[in-house]
């Protein structure tokens, strides 16, 4: 499998990231260790997951999903085959939030408890913290770095502004720099990330992992219509996505699907997999992650490429 290096950091990843927001929330441990050893099995390593995954399920209280990441590493003894990826700053419960050094260090602990490991890969702020200094807050990601607990460091949820201040800040006093970038863009959901953030990453050699490389699944092309949307958790999001623009995109999708043999959700995938380090996607089962493992090594050419800019365009 084909590996790209993240940013200038020292991480080898597959071009296609795993996201495990969904493990202990729609997938749960016996499926989740299905997932994780068909993923590896496949020859892709690079694994995404967050401290505060899944907060937002009733009975939880977050660490649900590293939990489960820890449990299979132990059983599986495998951690030198994966890139961890996972993230602090988000909301974990009251004064359980933020990117001061404090919390930083005390969240770092918990997370490692959590995975069984005694480094992360890529330690990411999940979003920004505008009552940090980011100098604070890449010192503290020094001294993690300098411990041997983290090996680089990514922003997820930033302003091309803020992303641009904190590489600033790095630069200007030698402290670790983002070697990632977090955010959302798919085919659908272009424009916030391509005026700024894209040029801004590019120029800098910052790498882009996004989130929603599906948009929630939209660009599977199972919700057609308003009756589709009771498919899943994430139905009641597939309003904002059908409307004329969508149709338009889904159609573009069934086409080149149709040409290369595959399916929308890899035609998707092969789209931001040609512009991007490596897309984020979850899958709740084996069926799901076959068609994400068939996206790596799809190669879509000029025309086709050029028709999906082209239904999507606009947004």
């Amino acid at each position: 499998m084909e590996k790209r290096r993240l940013g200038r950091s020292e991480l080898m990843v597959s071009p296609l990231c795993l996201g495990c927001n969904v493990f202990g929330w729609t997938a749960d441990e016996a499926t989740s260790f299905k997932i994780l050893d068909a993923y590896v099995d496949a020859g892709l390593n690079f694994i995404d997951t967050a401290d505060v995954y899944s907060t937002w399920v009733p009975g939880n209280k977050g660490g649900e999903s590293e939990t489960i990441i820890g449990k299979w590493l132990k059983q599986r003894g495998n951690r030198d085959k994966v890139i961890i990826a996972t993230k602090v700053g988000s909301e974990m419960g009251p004064d359980k939030k933020g990117l001061s050094k404090a919390y930083i260090r005390s969240a770092v602990e918990a997370s490692l408890q959590r995975l069984h490991t005694d480094y992360i890969d890529l330690y990411q702020s999940h979003r920004d913290d505008l009552e940090t200094p980011q100098q604070e807050t890449l010192g503290a990601y020094e001294e993690l770095i300098r411990d041997g607990k983290v090996r680089a460091i990514g922003a997820s949820n930033f302003t091309a502004a803020r992303l641009k201040e904190s590489l600033e800040i790095s630069t200007e006093l030698g402290l670790p720099r983002y070697e990632s970038l977090q955010n959302k863009y798919n085919l659908y959901d272009r424009a916030e990330f391509e005026s700024e953030l894209a040029p801004l990453c590019q120029a800098n050699e910052v790498g882009v992992i996004p989130y929603y490389g599906l948009a929630s699944g939209f660009l599977t092309g199972k919700y057609r219509s308003e009756a589709d949307f009771g498919k899943s958790a994430r139905g009641g999001r597939m309003a904002n996505y059908l409307n004329d623009r969508g149709r338009r995109i889904l159609a573009a999708l069934d086409e080149v699907a149709g040409r290369t043999g595959t399916n929308p959700a890899q035609v998707a995938l092969a789209w931001l997999m040609s512009r991007v380090t490596a897309p984020i996607a979850s899958a709740t089962s084996l069926e799901q992650l076959k068609d994400l493992v068939a996206s790596t090594t799809l190669r879509l050419d000029p025309a086709d490429i050029a028709k999906l800019d082209e239904a999507s365009a606009g947004q």
